[in-house]
């Protein structure tokens, strides 16, 4: 009898154990199932906040930007640098960094549709996403590594010129820079300078050539800073682009 209770105690025990393990393995099942589920949401979010939030960041950047150049307009100091600079030198790095913000803003908003083509099912036609896939459709591995190689050299070739717009307007500056000192030592005479009459006409070109020189070479470096950090932010948006091509092409190929 004591071995019966013994045996019918050890099944007792035996379905308890079972039991508790099938509801523990249901209990961790639904805890990785739910998990997964959020990081899914995450990545969909994340892909789809990517393009947005870069278009997001370059208008942030210029709105302070051009506050900023706004409060410095109110406080006069606009009029005293084109006052100071006679040669108008100051006006042409003022076009060409007008003109490298157009086309860097036409790129970064490119690039932004790209990303939401990216992340979409099906790439619209005519996106580089959709030319990327079906270019490397069926391909292997050495065949799309070498694809994915070309459309980064492509991209970073394509967002180039705005690089080349923020490096003219710091040499356009040091031009200003040598036509300022030339303008500040023509009008030097060695011979007059013992007379008292002639050195106020030297000090007054002086000072005009010297005002030429900092006030293009302070435009030219402060508006190439400007245009740099809207080329980073680009640069850091193809980047994206690229890796985002490359990772859901390697996952249409290799599911």
């Amino acid at each position: 009898m004591t071995a019966v209770s013994k045996y019918a105690g050890a099944i007792a025990l035996d379905d308890l154990e079972a039991q508790v393990k099938r509801e523990f393995g249901d209990t961790r099942k639904k805890q990785r199932s739910s998990s997964a589920s959020l990081e899914q949401a995450q990545v969909s979010f994340s892909a789809s906040a990517a393009p947005h939030s870069t278009i997001f960041r370059f208008s942030v950047i210029n709105l302070a930007g051009f506050a900023l150049a706004g409060a410095a307009w109110s406080r006069g100091w606009f009029d005293a640098v084109f006052a100071a600079d006679r040669t108008g030198l100051t006006f042409a790095i003022i076009a060409v960094f007008v003109a490298g913000l157009t086309i860097c803003a036409t790129k970064v908003w490119r690039i932004g549709c790209e990303l939401i083509a990216a992340s979409q099912p099906v790439p619209a036609a005519g996106t580089w996403a959709a030319g990327y896939l079906s270019t490397i459709a069926g391909r292997d591995s050495g065949s799309r590594s070498i694809v994915a190689s070309t459309l980064q050299l492509r991209i970073g070739d394509w967002i180039t010129v705005v690089r080349h717009f923020a490096n003219s307007l710091v040499l356009l500056g040091l031009i200003g820079t040598v036509i300022g000192f030339i303008i500040a030592l023509s009008g030097v005479d060695p011979d007059s300078v013992s007379d008292v009459k002639a050195i106020s006409p030297m000090v007054s070109t002086l000072l005009s050539g010297m005002s030429v020189a900092l006030y293009t070479t302070l435009a030219g470096a402060g508006l190439n800073l400007w245009l740099m950090i809207n080329h980073r932010l680009l640069a850091g948006a193809s980047a994206r682009l690229v890796a985002t091509l490359v990772e859901r092409g390697e996952a249409d190929e290799c599911p």
